[in-house]
């Protein structure tokens, strides 16, 4: 017979088990472990095993990075030793690398590149030079490199360039390539240049072409992310040009394009000073002083597309004159061969587009030097501006126009317009000249030099028309002597006997051809005819035909009233 316990003894039980419990032998009681006793005791713990967890990562970090200091200097010298053996014409030495196993990284530090035939100066210095792996493309599957150039200096001069272009090996064989793989076995992928600097110096070690602090990044080279046929790699670079001016350059390129590498970028530069090009264009007989450039425009180079569209170009302050000599007028046939032949080359060529929407050169001087003649003479205009717009090297574009205004000897006001299209089979063209009022005396060295004589007084003028159309030449060239005075007795006693006979002469021919009505000397000499054989320049037959009939105009029958000239005595 079961009792049914009381409410006294149900309490009791209850107490017992709410109660610390007696530890066995009759030792102190101990508490029962609760679920949240138990998160507390392991909340505790975890500091201590997360703690030895850092320590043993630390430890791991500081033994890598003692190691690689182990393996740097026999890195270096396989590096550099690998680097020379893939090298063509050029060689480079390391003194300094550190590798870390850390981040797999390369740093070279004080890197010389030589070119060989010419070491000194080095061509390159590099004080720092990172290689690394480019981290975040690994979540893309690929592992590539990043480079990184802080404050490197290009260094080169005229004999060093003159044997990099007489060098028969093309650039892509020359193992640059294949050197960068020595020192990091990834392809690059990422390219950057820091603070860097270029130098070029021609002739003249006072006029550098110096670039500096530039800065350079082009990313995704590998085209990791591209589609076919764009150009999947921003590319951006910026520096200062020749002390005062700045360029900025921003696009994208197809670092893996064939056979080349195409790039779609746009530009500008401004302020940059064109007296540093001095030493370079004194070989092509042009003497070159002052004048700054500003430009900006859009480039595209790849193998399937030829694009330059340049919005702007402006030059002020420019002086130049050519220098014309008996022993350059066979390097100038072949100039003009070569010009004549890159512009037939380019015209209306479908896969090539050049456009210019305004060429502009203000404040300027622009001045012929003959030296092939005796004595030499230089014809100039001054306080010059040209303008010329919408040029293109496709005829279906509209014409391009120029206009050129300036001082002829500067005293002569002058303009000059002309409208045209690209030379091709169907060249047009349409030229008016107009020179008034230049002081003829300043003409008296090219007197001399075709007509043995000079003048004390009198003033010049000419007057052109020139049109060109289906192959087809039709204008004339018309000089106007004005108040022309040959012999002066005063100004002309140190002469011989026979000197002052021949421009008494020349005097009176010249009294003989002047208009009763206006008491000036004037001819006009036509100009007729076909342009010439398929090969002919437009340009070159409008040079002949102002070197023919400029100088038969200016000196109208002195050939035929003073057949035999006597030559200058003094």
């Amino acid at each position: 017979m079961l009792i049914a316990p009381s409410r006294g003894m149900a309490m009791e039980h209850a107490r017992r088990e709410s109660s610390p419990t007696s530890a066995p032998g009759g030792g102190q009681p101990t508490r029962k472990r609760t679920p949240a006793s138990q998160l507390r005791e392991a909340a505790l713990a975890l500091p201590r095993a997360l703690l030895w967890l850092v320590v043993g990562i630390i430890g791991l970090a500081v033994l890598l990075i003692i190691a690689s200091f182990f393996v740097d200097e026999p890195m270096r010298r396989s590096m550099e030793k690998e680097i020379n053996r893939r090298l063509t014409g050029y060689s480079v030495r390391v003194p300094r690398l550190h590798f870390s196993l850390f981040n797999l990284s390369v740093t070279l530090s004080d890197v010389n590149v030589f070119q060989q035939a010419h070491p000194d100066p080095p061509v390159a210095f590099i004080p720092r030079l990172h290689a690394s792996v480019q981290w975040r493309e690994i979540l893309s599957g690929h592992i590539v490199s990043d480079f990184r150039f802080d404050k490197p200096r290009i260094h080169v001069n005229l004999p060093q360039l003159r044997k990099e272009a007489s060098d028969p090996t093309p650039v892509k064989d020359r193992g640059w390539q294949q050197a960068a793989l020595a020192i990091f076995p990834f392809k690059i992928n990422l390219l950057r240049v820091n603070d860097g600097d270029f130098v070029y110096i021609d002739e003249d070690p006072a006029r550098p072409l110096h670039v500096a602090h530039l800065s350079f990044r082009a990313n995704n080279i590998r085209n990791i992310h591209s589609k076919n046929r764009v150009y999947p790699s921003p590319v951006h670079a910026e520096g200062v040009i020749f002390e005062t001016g700045r360029g900025v350059v921003d696009g994208h390129a197809d670092f893996l394009a064939e056979p080349f590498a195409g790039i779609h970028v746009l530009y500008r530069v401004q302020k940059v000073p064109l007296d540093n090009f001095r030493p370079i264009t004194q070989r092509s007989n042009l003497i070159l002083k002052g004048g700054v450039l500003a430009s900006e425009g859009e480039i595209e180079y790849a193998p399937r597309a030829k694009f330059a569209h340049v919005k702007d170009v402006s030059i002020d302050g420019l002086h130049l004159d050519y220098i014309h000599t008996l022993q350059t007028a066979a390097a100038e046939n072949t100039a003009k061969k070569d010009v004549k032949a890159a512009a037939r080359k380019a015209a209306n060529n479908p896969s090539v587009v050049l456009r210019l929407d305004k060429f502009e050169i203000l404040h300027s001087t622009f001045g012929l030097i003959n030296k092939a003649k005796t004595p030499s003479y230089r014809l100039y205009l001054a306080g010059a501006s040209l303008r010329v717009t919408n040029l293109s090297n496709h005829a279906d574009q509209k014409p391009a126009v120029a206009k050129l205004a300036g001082k002829f000897m500067g005293s002569g006001p002058t303009v000059a317009t002309a409208t045209f299209r690209p030379e091709n089979k169907m060249a047009d063209l349409s030229l008016d000249v107009a020179i008034e009022n230049t002081d003829l005396t300043t003409l008296n060295d090219m007197l001399r030099a075709y007509g043995n004589f000079d003048v004390t007084k009198g003033e010049f003028s000419f007057y052109s028309q020139l049109r060109i159309k289906n192959g087809h030449i039709d204008g004339y060239v018309k000089p106007l002597l004005s108040g022309m005075k040959v012999y002066d007795p005063e100004q002309d006693r140190e002469k011989g006997f026979f000197h002052k006979l021949y421009e008494m002469i020349v005097g009176g021919v010249a009294n003989l051809l002047k208009s009763h009505k206006t008491k000036d000397v004037a001819t006009t000499a036509n100009i007729s005819g076909e342009v010439g054989s398929a090969s002919a320049s437009v340009w070159q037959v409008i040079g002949k035909a102002f070197e023919n009939a400029f100088i038969k105009a200016i000196l109208p029958g002195f050939d035929r009233a003073v057949p035999t000239r006597v030559k200058k005595k003094s």
